[in-house]
């Protein structure tokens, strides 16, 4: 479903950013300059925090996209439902764009809100005790997990999708109020492109290689033929 309005940001921005542009109005005409100032560089605030810029979606086969835009503070092995797997971990700052995207295509088979703490995003604790929205997406090469993490600024995680919904790679699905972070897992099958400190763009950075296992049977298909070439090459050769 899109949210996102001709102005290029999402609804919520209005719900938050016209109250203190209308109160600023009124401290005008009463004289209150120092409020109005304030007032009107609060909703300015508000209004670029839900800024919803259009984004280059990779097209390459097997991109794992950045669910969000942020820096990345943790990219380490993790088991998930004791798959094997590898977890890389994106702080939003609040000046980050804050709409989510889904990481990959496929179908969403499973999304599970978890009420919990407002631990400050970059503490590692937060993937787990915080606030959250857990989705499950079943993709061509396979099951993967991302989340939506509220922080301690961040106090609502919103999502626009559900259970049984078709989704693209990067398409957006939701948004994080205020600071947040973002956890995406991957099975152990999948290549790492991204490094501890990196900045990435939600829907644009490319996190990870995963190929489908039709791509991955075609490239050993491939690897064989090209091998039964050379050996049928050497053979005539001697």
């Amino acid at each position: 479903m899109q949210r996102s309005t001709p102005a290029s940001m999402v609804k919520e921005g209005y719900y938050f950013g016209v109250p203190p542009l209308l109160l600023s109005g009124s401290s005008f005409l009463l004289h209150w300059y120092a409020a109005a100032a304030a007032l009107v560089f609060l909703a300015l605030f508000v209004f670029s925090f839900f800024r919803d810029p259009e984004r280059v979606i990779p097209s390459e086969p097997g991109a794992v996209v950045s669910p969000g835009d942020g820096r990345v503070v943790v990219v380490t092995e993790e088991e998930n439902a004791g798959r094997p797997g590898s977890r890389i971990s994106i702080f939003l700052a609040v000046w980050n764009v804050h709409v989510n995207r889904s990481p990959a295509a496929g179908i969403i088979t499973k999304m599970e809100y978890r009420p919990g703490k407002f631990l400050a995003a970059m503490r590692e604790r937060a993937s787990v005790e915080n606030e959250q929205n857990v989705f499950t997406l079943s993709t061509d090469a396979g099951e993967m997990v991302f989340k939506q993490i509220a922080g301690l600024i961040a106090r609502r995680v919103v999502s626009w999708k559900k259970v049984g919904d078709r989704v693209s790679r990067g398409e957006r699905i939701g948004l994080v109020r205020f600071g947040s972070r973002v956890d995406v897992w991957v099975p152990k099958e999948a290549e790492i492109l991204v490094k501890l400190g990196q900045n990435v763009k939600g829907g644009a950075s490319v996190l990870a290689r995963w190929p489908g296992k039709a791509a991955a049977e075609h490239s050993n298909e491939a690897s064989a033929a090209e091998a039964d070439t050379n050996l049928t090459a050497t053979g005539k050769r001697s």
